[in-house]
């Protein structure tokens, strides 16, 4: 039998109308029971596939994505889960109370209630933002997808809110996150006296188009610069939460928990390395690990992880001090 997180992405991807992960998902599960000897099904599996398109759209499926739209998002099927995150316990409350909103929604309704749709994370980059709204939408069972900057904002007088209107119109339609990364982009304040009329219609539309998002769209702005937006922008969002820097604790807890990930000893202390790449952000080190293990593969079979980790801090610290030396002839240059 099939692993149970191959046949839920083989329901999603059915449901959602995902050709392309659809095939993925039925070769890897034609690929498992080949290894476990499950010939007779793994042919039949493969006679199947391959008698059968699976580029048809799915009958009474949720609407698939056009190419019109396909321009404005970036669909992802969410594979982080809340659980493979670091984060502080208030914030891993918070979203599993989202989640079992969501889930008894029925229940809520009964009540006269509807679950709450609206978040907004804040804090520096770097920290998971992008990461945890992928895990909620992986809790809820549905597509994230990511808004495309570079397709809504247009460049004539009312093209931006439009764009923005047809989004909205189309999330709408299925139940999904909706991501709005450096939500700033679009949400800016519009007592901005250097902000020109068309920002201001831009957020207008923007708030309008929150308030009428049904509650099984769940709708993720993330944004470095909280300051930057519209007051009216943030009291629409029912949840708002800080995800700040890692400190040494959680720093530690990540080398721990990537030692296991890559099955292989980096040969100093996690506690030691949390300490020595402290103030740096979870993509940095998730970057140095990843260093450091590619490192490791190049050098087998005589690899020594310890001799390289060492080596990566060295060239880490290099580098760190390269970039505040840059930082700091810019400054003078200003």
């Amino acid at each position: 039998m099939a692993r149970a997180d191959l046949l839920i992405r083989l329901v999603q991807s059915g449901i959602q109308g995902d050709k392309a992960t659809l095939r993925k998902v039925i070769e890897a599960i034609i690929a498992e029971e080949r290894s476990k000897q499950h010939q007779v099904l793994a042919e039949r599996l493969e006679e199947i596939l391959n008698s059968t398109p699976v580029d048809r759209p799915v009958p009474n499926g949720m609407p698939m994505l056009d190419q019109r739209m396909a321009n404005m998002v970036h669909e992802i099927m969410p594979k982080w889960k809340l659980a493979d995150l670091i984060l502080p316990d208030h914030v891993i409350q918070i979203c599993q109370g989202l989640v079992q909103e969501h889930h008894r929604s029925d229940l809520l309704r009964s009540y006269n209630l509807e679950p709450r749709n609206r978040l907004l994370l804040i804090g520096p980059p770097g920290n998971g933002k992008t990461s945890l709204a992928e895990a909620i939408a992986e809790a809820l069972l549905v597509p994230l997808l990511v808004v495309r900057y570079e397709s809504v904002v247009g460049t004539y007088l009312g093209e931006t809110a439009v764009r923005l209107r047809k989004l909205f119109e189309y999330a709408a339609t299925r139940k999904c996150v909706l991501f709005f990364d450096e939500f700033e982009t679009l949400g800016k304040e519009r007592g901005d006296t250097h902000e020109t009329g068309e920002i201001k219609r831009v957020v207008s539309s923007l708030l309008l188009q929150i308030d009428s998002l049904p509650s099984h769209v769940m709708v993720i702005g993330a944004t470095n610069h909280a300051e930057l937006l519209d007051r009216a922008v943030w009291r629409r969002f029912q949840v708002r939460m800080n995800l700040p820097e890692p400190t040494r604790a959680r720093l530690t807890e990540w080398f721990e928990r990537y030692e296991r990930r890559i099955n292989v000893s980096l040969g100093h202390s996690p506690a030691t390395l949390a300490k020595r790449l402290l103030g740096s952000n979870f993509a940095e080190v998730e970057e140095f690990g990843t260093t450091a293990f590619r490192q490791y593969v190049l050098e087998q079979p005589g690899s020594d992880m310890k001799e390289i980790v060492t080596r990566t801090l060295q060239q880490w610290s290099a580098r760190s001090v390269k970039v505040e030396q840059q930082g700091e002839m810019e400054v003078n240059d200003a």
